[in-house]
């Protein structure tokens, strides 16, 4: 993929059946819905692929245990069949993940085996294993981190683990695929009306701040929390829908989750729940929900954030962490559907999809694990809108780009599918680019050097914290190697050392947010 010749083509193009604003889960997954069918789209994202949420979640491909509890079936059921249609399309991108809950009784031990074989139930034939129960030695055997005080045992279950970022690149590169055009960088500024409709969009590129004119027959606001802007700009008498909710997640040292299993911590002191995994080299622990007033792409972590987490593990771990201990610390916001005097855990994590006077249609809610599904639904009713004859969706039988089986579990490239191949030829050609890019890192100059001539990434933070995981996995060792990245990328684009050091400037500033001390108090 290459963005200036991708731009080229829109502008030639000029009129699309379909613009999607947005470069999200949802956004890029309806693009490549809408390319399946046959329809002529564009996608326009104003910062990069996955700057907001969807660069932020816990990692999981899952039907929501939380929900079952809740006693929204339809909601498991949905996620459940999407897992089992993901890791059929994208084995080399979604993996098997087993899960631990730990139990103090013989009543919990009971209650949760009994959910998860309901869980196990409602998978059908996409089920990725049955739930077990576990003695206290097995389960200390399996976890031997995990805190033996008043243990009873175990009960474990299988879900399904992904880096979010890598889909997402992967998603655009299959829309490309498919013939769709995915620009980052462009910032819808305005929406085009004929006759009091939405018909196309006025854009700017960021990079060059360039605007263009583009016409359509629908659009689709793909936008998460900022959805309610878009909204306006259609109709500024619309109510705002959208309450964000902030989440947080903490990075440690593999040392403190030994092994492959994951543990799920089932009820915290207020009720959530908390999953501590193996991801990346590295821990993951998460999420917390706590309502925001202000919308941001890079939003401030909280100190009892933090301060929760951290004592939340302390009754599960061993050796439990500190503050001092945390590599990473990142905050993403999810758009939630605005319900009138509800908290935040209680408000919908469901999708919604608006049709507004103006036929601007709004897709929002929803998580990573039914993306398709929410895809297909807005694909849809844009048809409907458009005045379109129907054509289905074949994203449940497609294969994601750089489909890959069988996979190597000890190969580290899976995530490149087939794409691998061009990694190894650069290798190859220049032997050099196999060096790592940091000691505390899992990436090769390599690497970064396919992210910049296959994967449109344009700055230094695109690289980073989207086409590597480095600032999520480490981000002080992120931020001293982004000089090293700023060189590469100066070369890759023709540009000057000097050009690189505001932007070196920039990343180091947006890295604060994901290190310990730039935590603040509500």
């Amino acid at each position: 993929m290459n963005r200036e010749e991708l731009l080229k083509e829109a502008i030639k193009i000029k009129s699309f059946d379909l613009i999607i604003i947005g470069g999200g889960a949802t956004g890029v997954g309806a693009c490549v819905d809408a390319r399946s069918r046959g329809l002529n789209v564009l996608l326009l994202e104003q910062h990069d692929f996955g700057k907001g949420t969807s660069s932020k979640s816990t990692k999981l491909i899952h039907g929501g245990l939380r929900y079952l509890e809740q006693g929204n079936i339809k909601l498991v059921k949905e996620g459940l069949k999407e897992r089992g249609l993901l890791m059929k399309n994208a084995p080399h991108l979604v993996k098997r993940k087993e899960f631990l809950i730990p139990v103090f009784s013989l009543f919990e031990k009971f209650f949760y085996w009994t959910g998860l074989k309901l869980y196990d139930f409602l998978a059908f034939s996409l089920s990725l294993g049955s739930s077990r129960i576990l003695s206290k030695e097995s389960t200390l055997s399996m976890m031997k981190n995990l805190n033996p005080k008043d243990l009873k045992g175990g009960v474990t279950y299988f879900d399904a683990q992904f880096d979010d970022c890598r889909l997402l690149i992967t998603l655009v590169k299959t829309a490309f695929d498919l013939g769709g055009i995915c620009l980052n960088y462009i910032k819808v500024i305005d929406l085009i009306k004929t006759d009091g409709l939405v018909k196309g969009v006025i854009a700017q590129d960021l990079l060059t701040m360039t605007i263009y004119e583009f016409s359509s027959d629908v659009v689709l606001n793909a936008t998460g929390v900022f959805s309610d802007e878009i909204r306006l700009k259609s109709d500024p008498s619309l109510v705002p829908m959208i309450a964000p909710s902030q989440g947080i997640h903490l990075v440690l040292p593999k040392r403190f989750l030994e092994g492959q299993t994951a543990l799920m911590i089932p009820k915290t002191s207020d009720g959530r729940v908390l999953f501590v995994i193996p991801w990346e080299g590295s821990v993951l622990i998460g999420t917390t929900d706590t309502l925001k007033e202000h919308f941001e792409y890079e939003p401030e972590p909280l100190d009892e954030e933090i301060t929760f987490i951290l004592n939340e593990t302390k009754k599960y771990l061993a050796y439990p962490p500190e503050k001092k201990d945390i590599l990473s610390i990142f905050s993403g916001l999810r758009p939630l559907i605005k319900k009138k005097d509800q908290k935040s855990k209680t408000i919908s994590r469901d999708h919604v999809i608006e049709i507004s006077s103006s036929k601007l249609v709004t897709i929002t809610g929803g998580k990573w694990t039914t993306y398709r599904k929410m895809a297909e639904e807005a694909i849809n009713i844009c048809l409907e809108v458009a005045n379109k004859p129907f054509r289905p969706s074949k994203t449940k039988e497609l294969k994601i780009h750089g489909f890959l089986q069988p996979i190597d579990p000890f190969n580290p490239l899976n995530k490149y599918g087939t794409d691998q191949t061009i990694l190894l030829n650069l290798y190859k050609e220049e032997p050099s680019l196999r060096e790592q890019l940091h000691p505390h890192l899992p990436y090769t100059i390599g690497e970064i050097v396919f992210a910049i001539r296959y994967e449109m990434a344009k700055t230094i933070e695109d690289i980073l914290a989207r086409r590597t995981r480095a600032l999520f996995i480490d981000a002080k060792a992120a931020v001293e190697c982004s000089h090293e990245v700023g060189r590469i990328l100066a070369k890759e684009l023709g540009k000057t050392l000097f050009d690189m050091e505001g932007e070196i400037h920039q990343f180091s500033a947006m890295a604060k947010n994901y290190c310990l001390n730039s935590t603040k108090t509500p």
